[in-house]
């Protein structure tokens, strides 16, 4: 845990990347304001110059605030350690994670920094565990990834969902149904279509990856897992036309519900007070666990077509070399224009916002569960907000940052650990509501069976 002497609150590396620039421009609304615990700001990257351009691009209409702007270099480790001895929380931008990450996290770790970033990347996220954990305990760095919409709406969606089942009902299983809308053309992040293709490439890593390692814990889930379903869903209920999606979220939040399982409690702050303890371990009571996926839908099947041909082509080309330099070069061509290096404009990501539907089944009576009967019960509900890359990552990341800075003392020592074991118990959901992510419950209902 980094002192509060440090010269920084916070370090934002990859400050002028597209991602980055936004996270900028969300920090600088809490920087040195009443309430906010962030005080100071340095930002660092390979070129000194275009990060000053995203300084004066974020701080628009204003004049940008004398903020220090370090070159770092993620290729030169013994550089980056000295930096980040310099701040309490270093903020990582630079992706795809699986080239540029493992350095950042290592250093860190090795200066006893606490560390946020927005990786989707599952591999990524598991080896750091596998390589940091011990170390970062040890040292007191905080390590924890997928602080962007990878997956924090999936992790507190889930447990918003669970938590409306009250005894003695029980939930089985909570499907996601995200829906990306716009008034106008809808454009993904490329960072997010380059961790999809590097991810398919280092699929059988992260298998084998799990096979070394002992096995998780395993929640108790009442009743039986629920049958996996069509491969193209038309889920009436929400007016979506939907596929199952291969994205980090049903990933993090089974690493959550097993660090839940290992630590029912949930993990103990380094400096919590009876208040704090008690509050943290009736909530997490209060969860309940459940099988999770997540699934992508569209109001048409012409627009479930471009994501389908999209995953096609990444699952067919990116195994390969070859085909993984095609993929990389022409993004637009090969996601049918959902992806494009340039990036939305201004107007585009304004206008883009996401909803994302939770829908719960499980039972009024637990004890239904053991007497082998179906799900009678029916939850929804749903988290919603801005579009998705651009504006609520950096909502999101700046919110966990503020409560790392913040309320350090209710969180653990260190550790590499998913967001929602950590930021759960806090009052990120209620952060991230009065920011523009809604949580709203929809509807009850029983299920004939």
């Amino acid at each position: 845990m980094a002192s509060d002497l440090r010269d920084f609150d916070l370090l934002i590396l990859g400050a002028s990347g597209f991602t980055g620039k936004y996270v900028v421009r969300e920090a600088l609304r809490f920087l040195s304001t009443p309430a906010s615990p962030l005080r100071t700001i340095a930002l660092a990257g390979r070129n000194p110059n275009k990060i000053s351009q995203t300084l004066a691009w974020a701080s628009t209409p204003n004049p940008p605030p004398n903020i220090p702007i370090l070159h770092a270099d993620v290729s030169d480790s013994d550089s980056l350690i000295p930096l980040f001895r310099r701040a309490r929380l270093v903020l990582s931008c630079v992706g795809p994670f699986r080239i540029y990450g493992a350095p950042v996290v290592a250093s860190c770790v090795a200066a006893g920094t606490d560390y946020l970033d927005i990786s989707g990347e599952p591999e990524f996220m598991e080896r750091m565990e596998v390589e940091f954990h011990e170390l970062a305990v040890k040292n007191g760095s905080l390590v924890v990834s997928a602080c962007g919409f990878d997956s924090v709406p999936a992790e507190l969606g889930v447990v918003f969902n669970s938590r409306q089942w009250v005894a003695p009902s029980a939930p089985n299983c909570v499907e996601a149904y995200l829906s990306l809308e716009s008034e106008k053309k809808i454009v993904g992040n490329v960072g997010t279509y380059e961790s999809a293709v590097l991810g398919v490439a280092n699929a059988d890593k992260l298998q084998e990856l799990r096979r070394s390692r002992p096995r998780r814990a395993r929640p108790l889930i009442p009743g039986p897992p629920p049958p996996r379903g069509p491969t193209l869903e038309h889920q009436k209920t929400f007016g979506l036309w939907a596929v199952r999606l291969p994205s980090a979220d049903s990933i993090v939040v089974r690493r959550t519900l097993a660090a839940l399982t290992e630590n029912p409690h949930g993990l103990p702050g380094v400096n919590e007070s009876e208040e704090d303890i008690e509050r943290r371990t009736h909530l997490w009571s209060t969860v309940k666990p459940v099988h999770f996926g997540v699934k992508i839908g569209t109001k048409s099947l012409l627009g479930l077509l471009r994501i389908m041909v999209t995953g096609m082509f990444i699952g067919l080309f990116g195994k390969m070399s070859f085909g993984r330099k095609l993929l990389l070069k022409y993004p637009e061509f090969f996601s049918l224009g959902w992806f494009r290096k340039a990036g939305p404009t201004e107007e585009e990501v304004n206008s883009a916002t996401f909803k994302m539907w939770f829908l719960g089944h499980g039972y009024s009576d637990v004890s239904l569960a053991s007497q082998g009967a179906k799900p009678d019960t029916e939850i929804i509900t749903r988290v919603s907000g801005p579009e998705i890359g651009y504006l609520t990552t950096p909502i999101i990341l700046i919110q966990c940052a503020l409560i790392v800075l913040d309320q350090r003392g209710k969180l653990p020592k260190g550790g590499v650990f998913p967001p929602g074991i950590v930021f759960v118990p806090t009052d990120l959901q209620e952060r991230l509501q009065e920011n523009g992510i809604s949580f709203d419950f929809i509807s009850k209902r029983a299920l004939s069976n």
